[in-house]
């Protein structure tokens, strides 16, 4: 997949550029891969973030940040990800859905902090060396070659993700279950995304998540945190999921009950629920899931969520997004704002 997305705001390229600096007079330069280029993984991002934020400390940007270390952002601004859903009608089939999901027994739940927890990311430059990977689901996965190697961070426990994004290209890679295995590499599925694009997957595609979409993109970053925006859905888990899928989810893993939630599934927190006494940290993501929401993605614990690794994030705000009842949240009905089936651009109405 081709194409570069680039962020549209110089000011934006000025604090990348400037933070880039910063990180290589801070650190005496990135870290290299066996090839000489230049990876960063999530900790290894610490201060070039800290050089963004330390030079725009102003009010939030109105459009998605870049990946930290490119000049990529999410998908197009008019991406579903990137929608605002505050105003969709509530789904017919909240109530159960939430009902499945022990919605008023349970509370939400951070499924990220620092090492081992959450999902660390790597950002390479072209030149790190691809190759190609042997897939348990070589029929759902893109062939590649993808840019992965020994230096790349690995999601800690069974998933085993490596998240890798292309910053001259714009490109993300993902891979489920990966395994170097000696210079033999292996992985459950793989995919590969322009970020500049709308293009989904085949439909009935898996990714390197179960709904067959991106994971990166779903994550919950420090650098929207602390800039003071987050303005894409985050992705969440649910331990039982229908055996069918809604746009712009491409793919299903569940047990054949309408009462159960499909990939996909869009939900938000109700705009009664109060953020009187949350931090500030925990209102930019909760003000997020008001106005983005969340997206299911994957099979996993009821109301887990998932963002980056990053030894910055703290037990305080951690703990504070763990008071929010899940019984706050409803589903909502985005299927008005699909244009096409197989592209994730929304026009709603």
């Amino acid at each position: 997949m081709a194409g570069g997305n680039v962020a549209g705001s110089l000011r934006l390229r000025l604090l990348v550029a400037v933070a880039l600096a910063l990180m290589g007079s801070a650190t005496g330069g990135a870290p290299t891969s066996p090839s000489g280029s230049q990876i960063r993984d999530a900790s290894g991002m610490a201060s070039l973030t800290a050089g963004v934020l330390a030079i725009s400390v102003g009010s939030p940007q109105s459009v998605e940040r870049p990946i930290p270390g490119t000049q990529c952002a999410v998908y197009p601004a008019d991406n579903i990800w990137n929608t605002d859903i505050s105003s969709m009608p509530i789904h017919p089939k909240s109530g159960e859905w939430l009902a499945s999901m022990q919605s008023d027994m349970t509370l939400l739940h951070p499924d990220f902090g620092a090492p081992p927890y959450g999902m660390p990311f790597a950002v390479v430059d072209d030149s790190y060396p691809k190759v190609s990977i042997d897939f348990v689901y070589a029929g759902e996965s893109d062939p590649g070659p993808y840019p992965f190697g020994p230096d790349i961070p690995l999601e800690q426990g069974s998933d085993a993700h490596a998240l890798v994004v292309d910053r001259d290209t714009c490109v993300l890679y993902e891979l489920y279950a990966a395994n170097w295995n000696n210079g033999n590499p292996k992985a459950g599925s793989g995919a590969i995304f322009d970020l500049g694009s709308n293009a989904l997957r085949p439909d009935t595609w898996t990714s390197a998540d179960a709904a067959g979409l991106s994971i990166l993109g779903g994550l919950v970053r420090l650098d929207e945190v602390r800039a003071g925006l987050i303005a894409h859905a985050i992705r969440f888990t649910a331990e039982l999921t229908d055996c069918s899928h809604f746009w712009p989810a491409r793919h299903d893993a569940g047990t054949c009950d309408s009462a159960y939630p499909p990939m996909g599934a869009r939900f938000r927190l109700k705009a009664s629920f109060s953020l009187a006494g949350f931090s500030r940290p925990a209102k930019v993501i909760l003000r997020a899931m008001k106005r983005y929401g969340l997206l299911l993605a994957d099979n996993g614990t009821n109301w887990y969520f998932q963002g980056t690794q990053d030894n910055r994030w703290t037990d305080q705000l951690l703990d504070q997004l763990k008071t929010v009842p899940a019984s706050e949240f409803e589903a909502v009905d985005e299927s008005a704002c699909m244009v096409d089936q197989d592209s994730a651009q929304a026009i709603c109405p």
